[in-house]
């Protein structure tokens, strides 16, 4: 019996990467902006979200998982191979446009954490974008992949920080398990956060970077449910932050009636009067860690699925000069993105990050669907294909994101 568990355990641990670090990173500086946000415009009231969000996440992970697995190919590859070059080609300059503001975000991420110390973003900004650069670049994948592990854990330091906030945690899961008040239904802003909430959960890059990672991986079929509880954990891990996180800006920043906030950082600094010191460091500390986080796998993830989509050669762990595309490509994304935020003035920051945010849930729905006819395809699948209730799961799931999105776009909001 201990010999079975032992060798599951060994196995999980050998698979672990991929799907945990692909759901975490998703809680970058964007995501803490939103999530920071809702506890501290509308208390609990909007925690009910996170289950229904949880279970689209694992959805769209797995089969993202899967079809790595089973076809050992990427998802921007398959595209390609099954929807032709021409749509691959507009697919791939859409998702590098989405994903080059979603870096600048994540550079503002680092410019706001870091200027809770006194640091510039002149200083800040170069110094952390040469280090991404620098950990990808001269790195490899199991060295990378470890860094990247790490960082994942760091996420605990929101855990901890909503602990230090002292929340009623009566109040905030009751508000997990049950539908608020009818009369927040009427709130066009509170519906536009909720759909920001769904909206910053999900983004289309997750989709490409994962499968991508599973095949460099060489996760095999029968390695398949290993690597299946490797996205389920993350999943859960990466929303239990985000939870922590709502529960924190609540129980804090709305409690004492101190409302919206402009930038993430803005929560951190007011949170230290009222939950003290050390809650004032671990959110700060997650803050930055979160942007460093995303600064590398976002553009590390453009770089994957264009050279997939195109034909191009892709790898950490290959060479410069064995894929210069890959490199100059990613090269490009960082450079690009520390530049708009050193050009651009503060007061246009966080209007550029919710911007991205848009961009995201624009284009969301489009990879969605085009994941499904590929997944249920029998000649590409076989056994593996979407079960009947799996598919009212994924198809539902996709029909939400896309009245979400359309919803984002068009409902009036202050």
């Amino acid at each position: 019996m201990w010999r079975r568990w032992r060798n599951r355990i060994l196995l999980f641990a050998a698979i672990l990467g991929p799907g945990f670090i692909t759901a975490n990173v998703d809680n970058d500086s964007g995501g803490i902006l939103t999530y920071s946000q809702a506890g501290a415009q509308y208390g609990y009231t909007l925690l009910w979200t996170m289950l229904p969000i949880t279970v689209a996440l694992i959805v769209v992970q797995e089969m993202c998982a899967r079809m790595g697995v089973v076809t050992g190919k990427g998802l921007s590859d398959l595209i390609r191979e099954e929807f032709g070059l021409r749509l691959t080609f507009v697919l791939m300059i859409l998702l590098v446009v989405v994903n080059y503001t979603n870096v600048v975000t994540e550079f503002i991420g680092i410019t706001g954490s870091l200027h809770l110390f006194h640091v510039t973003k002149f200083i800040s900004v170069p110094l952390c974008a040469a280090l991404v650069w620098f950990l990808v670049v001269k790195g490899n994948y199991k060295s990378t992949e470890k860094i990247f592990l790490i960082a994942s854990v760091v996420y605990i330091s929101y855990i901890f920080a909503g602990v230090l906030s002292q929340p009623s945690w009566h109040d905030a899961l009751l508000a997990t398990v049950q539908l608020p008040p009818q009369s927040v239904w009427s709130n066009s802003d509170y519906i536009y956060t909720a759909i920001a909430i769904v909206g910053t959960t999900i983004a289309p890059w997750m989709q490409f970077y994962l499968q991508s990672s599973v095949v460099e991986k060489g996760i095999r079929v029968k390695d398949y449910p290993a690597s299946r509880l490797d996205v389920i954990v993350g999943s859960f891990f990466t929303d239990i932050v985000a939870w922590f996180i709502v529960v924190a800006c609540a129980a804090t920043l709305f409690v004492h009636g101190m409302g919206a906030i402009t930038v993430a950082s803005d929560a951190a600094e007011a949170m230290r009067p009222l939950a003290g010191d050390y809650a004032f460091l671990l959110f700060a500390f997650g803050l930055f860690n979160a942007s460093v986080f995303a600064a590398s796998i976002l553009p590390l993830s453009t770089a994957y699925t264009v050279c997939e989509g195109l034909g191009f050669e892709s790898g950490v762990d290959k060479s410069f000069k064995e894929a210069p595309f890959f490199y100059w490509l990613y090269t490009g994304l960082i450079v690009g993105g520390a530049i708009t935020v050193l050009l651009l003035p503060d007061s246009k920051l966080i209007k550029f990050a919710i911007y991205s945010q848009v961009l995201n849930g624009v284009l969301l729905p489009v990879v969605i669907i085009l994941m499904l006819l590929l997944i249920n395809r029998k000649d590409l699948m076989g056994e593996y294909r979407n079960s009947t209730l799996w598919n009212v799961v994924a198809w539902g799931t996709s029909i939400i994101v896309i009245g979400m999105t359309a919803a984002m776009l068009l409902m009036p909001h202050s």
